[in-house]
């Protein structure tokens, strides 16, 4: 018999809860079999978790409580409201709890994000499981204790009165943007999981895609993506880094039709000496980036940087062995941390390294694999000056002129300069909420506002800055 012998502890913290209109607790829930989801929302692989958790909500709605435990990795990840936006971002329908002191992931014993910890009916710990694959591991044992708990079950529906949706804007969640030679931008509208080409005064020229999440083909009006991210363009084609799909989306442009080019919609890994030289598929793609005859793409979810053959669009692994760590050295000997943005000097790849909070730089030429920023997974904060005393906090997005590295440095909500010929790192604005990422342009910083759905145009030398009003 599947019998839990340890008490559940509280899940009780002095932050309270989100997406509900109460508190809650473990006696609350007596009856019913309860999953606890420990994670944080920058990190990638507890994104992944998520179509898991909703499986499992779905498939025992009558006996199944899944709560979030959000126990933060970054400061910026503590506040309660950031914490909210993430749970509209990504759909979450469960009530979360903010650990941000980490009392619920002491008390529980929890190691790494993501872990889920199972709990049976009579409120006991049945045991946990750390890192993915949760709907194969976890299935199993909620469907036994349906089971063999049969007939003590309480199957009456709980309403947590999550958060309803907020008024619709024109952009949500705002993510990548590049430009094309007649000075107009593409834009990722994430959240609504579409493309918006506008012209430089914020009127939309072109929507791609139906809004809808899925993973269809076709017309711009019937094609759908997930949460859509960054973009290439290689003559009438736009290339588009589908993240939550795990593929590259292929636009034509002239023929106004999305295509996939790479990715099966399944996640893909590989390690070390795995997959090498053979086609592989992209895992939450975050950004792109055109380089001579290869599109290269921040393959975020296994913390790699791959590279597409235009020629074939095939994808191969470019850069990094598949583990998180912040490691230099040649291509398959170094290590990323969840790279999210992409930017070049010429041969040189310069890469946001989200979760070490580092810009990391790949010789395209001579397979060398540098950190010219940032000290490791756990160094962050908010700080300037010189390279060797310089934080960012979780940054996801880049751009490049001359030997001035724009960056947007996500959760500290700046735009920041690195100086690559003196080293140092300088704010050149604030006061942006989760900047995703910053394309120059006309000699302005055009950089977007992902949690206040915006798109502002930064003047770099005085950091002043103006919003650009979309308009469908």
């Amino acid at each position: 018999m599947l019998t839990g012998r340890v008490n559940a502890p509280e899940i009780k913290t002095e932050y309270g809860w989100l997406n509900t209109s109460r508190d809650w607790s473990i006696k609350d829930f007596r009856g019913k079999i309860v999953l606890l989801d420990f994670w944080t929302f920058g990190c990638i692989n507890c994104q992944h978790i998520v179509p898991d958790l909703k499986r499992l909500e779905e498939e025992f709605a009558d006996v199944l409580v899944v709560v979030g435990v959000h126990s933060a990795k970054f400061d910026a990840e503590k506040q309660s409201e950031t914490i909210q936006q993430a749970i509209r971002k990504f759909g979450i329908e469960h009530p979360v709890v903010n650990d941000a002191n980490y009392k619920l992931w002491n008390e529980y014993g929890i190691r790494a994000w993501p872990t889920t910890v199972l709990i049976d009916p009579n409120g006991k710990v049945i045991g946990q499981h750390a890192g993915e694959g949760v709907y194969q591991t976890v299935q199993p044992y909620i469907q036994k204790l349906k089971e063999e708990f049969e007939g003590k079950l309480n199957r009456e529906p709980i309403d947590f009165q999550a958060e309803q949706r907020k008024e619709e804007t024109v952009l949500s969640f705002p993510s990548k943007l590049i430009s094309d030679n007649d000075g107009n931008i593409y834009l990722s509208d994430s959240g609504h999981n579409r493309i918006l080409k506008l012209n430089q005064e914020g009127q939309v020229l072109e929507v791609i895609g139906s809004g809808r999440q899925g993973f269809d083909n076709g017309s711009y009006t019937k094609a759908s993506f997930y949460e859509p991210h960054g973009m290439a363009l290689h003559g009438h084609f736009l290339y588009v880094a589908d993240a939550k799909n795990n593929a590259i989306r292929k636009i034509d442009l002239a023929q106004r039709h999305v295509s996939t080019a790479a990715g099966t919609g399944e996640l893909d890994y590989y390690f070390m000496d795995d997959k090498v030289d053979v086609p592989v598929n992209p895992n939450s793609p975050w950004d792109l980036l055109l380089l001579e005859d290869n599109i290269y793409i921040a393959s975020a979810g296994n913390h790699q940087i791959l590279r597409m053959d235009l020629s074939t669009e095939k994808v191969y692994r470019f850069a990094g062995n598949g583990h998180e760590a912040l490691a230099d050295g040649h291509l398959l000997e170094a290590a990323f941390n969840q790279p999210s943005g992409l930017a070049n000097n010429g041969p040189v790849l310069y890469v946001a390294d989200a979760e070490a909070s580092a810009i990391r730089t790949v010789h395209t030429n001579t397979g060398m694999v540098l950190t010219p920023l940032g000290k490791g997974l756990f160094d962050f904060g908010d700080v300037d000056g010189h390279v060797d005393d310089a934080l960012l906090q979780h940054c996801v997005g880049l751009d490049i002129i001359d030997s001035n590295v724009y960056i947007a440095d996500t959760y500290n909500g700046k735009i920041k300069m690195l100086n690559m010929s003196r080293l140092r790192v300088h704010t050149v604005t604030d006061g942006l909420s989760e900047p995703n990422d910053v394309l120059f342009l006309n000699g302005q910083l055009w950089v977007t506002s992902t949690n206040s759905h915006q798109i502002f145009k930064v003047e770099p030398h005085t950091g002043e800055k103006e919003e650009l009003v979309v308009r469908l």
